[in-house]
């Protein structure tokens, strides 16, 4: 039954039988007669078979944790160290944010604890995260909190509370240090690049704007807050970002400026699957990732001490 099982466990994290045969060292025949086997003896069906692809089943899905669980278990009655038994695969969501900065650190003392555990980084919104998680397509994601009820068989875990702030080309005439001009006034008059409020973080942007009164001349609508930010590098807008996109952009002129009315915030956390919390290598990634965000620095910069981070940059440049 153990080999059977490591079958399994393999044809699922391959996706295919061959792929999974060629790793054990078995023909793509005895594969699936293997799973088969396993089958019968479940009752139930562990992979939707598609031409020669193949995928996990509903049940598949629910059973692949157990297994890996069973196999960990065997190993480490075999006494090998319990990070070198641990494998599989994580399916992992991350926001662009977290894909950007957080997540290549965390993942650097992750490999080198459990170096036989996949991550597949998947790419999304939250509002994506949320759907595909609840479905069971995806184990763990780092993502924004959802607006809507968490489901009672997800688990949220918080790391960060991130404050949005105002982000302008570097030389925007009537950008704050220059006389009378208020951040809410170089929002309204300069174009205005969008944050998607097909997103959670951008349906924030949309609330703080309507409680601000605050009318503003749009010209462009983004999904994502680094493209958001290549495109007012550029000079051709303002916007409104959270401040975790932006904190590594003063140096090169860009100005980033706390917001008027007391600001808003985002929560950035983890939400994954009650079985997942029984897996020690995902608790170890996230574990990883809260101890990344931990030593970084969040803090808003003071408004004067922000305008003349970017004039003394803008100043740089200019020099032959």
């Amino acid at each position: 039954m153990i080999r059977f099982l490591r079958t399994f466990s393999t044809a699922a994290r391959y996706a295919s039988f061959s792929g999974a045969g060629a790793r054990l060292g078995l023909s793509q025949s005895a594969v699936s007669a293997q799973i088969k086997k396993l089958e019968q003896e479940l009752n139930c069906e562990l992979f939707e078979r598609v031409g020669k692809a193949v995928a996990l089943s509903p049940r598949g899905r629910e059973l692949l944790p157990v297994a890996q669980e069973i196999l960990r278990l065997y190993e480490s009655m075999k006494g090998q160290p319990e990070t070198e038994a641990v494998s599989g695969r994580i399916n992992f969501g991350a926001i662009s944010t977290a894909q950007l900065d957080l997540l290549p650190d965390a993942l650097l003392g992750f490999r080198a604890r459990f170096p036989h555990i996949e991550i597949n980084i998947v790419p999304g919104t939250s509002i994506q995260f949320l759907s595909l998680i609840d479905a069971q397509e995806l184990d763990i994601a780092m993502m924004i909190k959802p607006t809507l009820k968490i489901p009672k068989t997800l688990r949220w875990t918080p790391l960060l509370r991130e404050a949005y702030v105002a982000v302008a080309p570097p030389g925007t005439p009537g950008t704050p240090g220059t006389p009378d001009m208020p951040v809410r006034e170089l929002l309204r008059r300069h174009p205005f690049v969008r944050y998607s409020p097909r997103s959670y973080g951008g349906q924030l942007v949309e609330k703080y704007l309507k409680r601000q009164r605050l009318q503003v001349n749009d010209i462009l609508q983004l999904d994502e807050p680094a493209v958001i930010l290549e495109t007012v590098e550029k000079g051709l807008g303002v916007s409104i970002v959270p401040y975790g996109t932006a904190w590594g952009r003063q140096p090169r002129g860009l100005r980033v400026l706390p917001l008027e009315g007391g600001g808003f915030f985002r929560e950035i956390g983890i939400l994954q699957t009650e079985r997942m919390l029984r897996n020690a290598g995902a608790q170890a990634l996230v574990a990883n990732l809260a101890e990344t965000v931990a030593a970084r620095d969040f803090t808003l910069p003071a408004p004067a001490q922000a305008g003349k981070a970017a004039d003394a940059a803008a100043r740089r440049r200019k020099k032959p």
